[in-house]
């Protein structure tokens, strides 16, 4: 399960990451509100389209639920924080920010989702998990340095930051809900954060986009923000929020890797450093040994799962792997390597 969220972390940092580039393409052609709103849009009508081509079963068949009960207000604080909140705060310190500060601001997100996950949240975390995040988080900002930086204004900084503020707590609230389907959680969310950027961009005087150029854009989205978000929500669900943040954080390298090919852009000694800095906070979080004596609480949940060491509970006839329903886990001390998922969510 850790290599699990490992791997579909980086999968999901180098498909935002690809798409970076992508929608660069489409910039000059629409407005940053219209552009966002359509990425939104795109994951959001793009994963709800291949649902009902699956069939509405198809979610059992996968062992995954939909969600239930309190984890709907887990889910809409995750919304308005990182799709509504988000933006508008970008958008709005952008206009009062040196592009070169925005950047270098931008990698905060990264550093208030460790933070939130381990202050707040109660993460496990150690000096390799705490020297692999910084390494990573230095190698994007070596990357996104454009010269002086200047917190002048005040308030157009404060936004920016902000705004990374509002994704770092949307990261750990969705980490709240990472049990139900990735699917429905990035359907939900990009339909709910696309509908408002795009009612923002009409609201300040831009026209319905070419239909060439949003079906472009809507695609661009799908994949890099509709498929990459159901993978880190998967991350989300195996590693917690402060690994799958930290790994997440890549995406800048993976653009600028893409960008070399797109717009033929020469391999600078940014990218080199970026490289070396984030191979090693990468290298730091794959060979993390987290394994000590631990409790496992008596509770009731439901969730995908597997009849490992944790499930040992009772069926009456055959079942698939992995399947989900309400299953009981009885008290139990053990020790094993693990990470912050749902069994294991302790405090250190």
């Amino acid at each position: 399960m850790p290599r699990t969220g490992a791997t579909t972390a980086i999968l999901a940092a180098v498909l935002f990451g690809i798409g970076t580039p992508l929608a660069k393409l489409l910039v000059h052609d629409l407005s940053p509100w219209m552009l966002a709103g359509l990425l939104y849009l795109g994951s959001g009508i793009g994963l709800g389209l291949l649902r009902l081509v699956r069939g509405l079963t198809a979610s059992a068949k996968r062992g995954e639920r939909g969600l239930r009960g309190a984890e709907w207000l887990w889910l809409l604080g995750a919304v308005a924080a990182g799709g509504v909140a988000g933006p508008v705060l970008l958008m709005a310190g952008l206009t009062a920010t040196p592009a070169s500060t925005a950047s270098l601001l931008l990698n905060l997100e990264g550093v208030f989702t460790a933070l939130l996950a381990w202050f707040v949240f109660r993460e496990g975390a150690d000096r390799r998990l705490v020297a692999g995040m910084a390494a990573i988080v230095a190698g994007a900002a070596v990357l996104s340095w454009g010269g002086p930086v200047s917190l002048a204004g005040g308030w157009g900084p404060a936004a920016v930051a902000a705004a990374c503020l509002m994704w770092a707590v949307d990261n750990n609230l969705t980490r709240k809900v990472s049990l139900a389907d990735p699917a429905d959680i990035a359907t939900i969310k990009g339909l709910v954060a696309g509908s408002v950027n795009v009612g923002i961009a009409l609201a300040l005087g831009d026209g319905p986009p070419a239909l060439p150029t949003a079906a472009a854009a809507m695609l661009v989205g799908l994949l890099g923000y509709g498929v990459s978000l159901v993978l880190f929500v998967v991350a989300l669900r195996h590693i917690g929020a402060a690994r799958t943040g930290a790994y997440f954080s890549t995406a800048p390298f993976v653009g600028g890797i893409a960008s070399l090919a797109i717009f033929g852009e020469p391999v600078t000694l940014g990218l080199a450093v970026a490289a070396v800095l984030m191979g090693a906070g990468v290298w730091l979080h794959l060979t993390e040994d987290h394994d000590h004596e631990h409790d496992h609480d008596e509770m009731e949940h439901d969730h995908p799962h597997i009849h490992d060491e944790h499930h040992r509970h009772h069926h009456d006839g055959p079942v698939t792997e992995p399947h989900s329903h309400r299953h009981h886990h009885g008290r139990l001390r053990h020790r094993h390597a693990h990470f912050p998922d749902a069994h294991h969510a302790h405090r250190h």
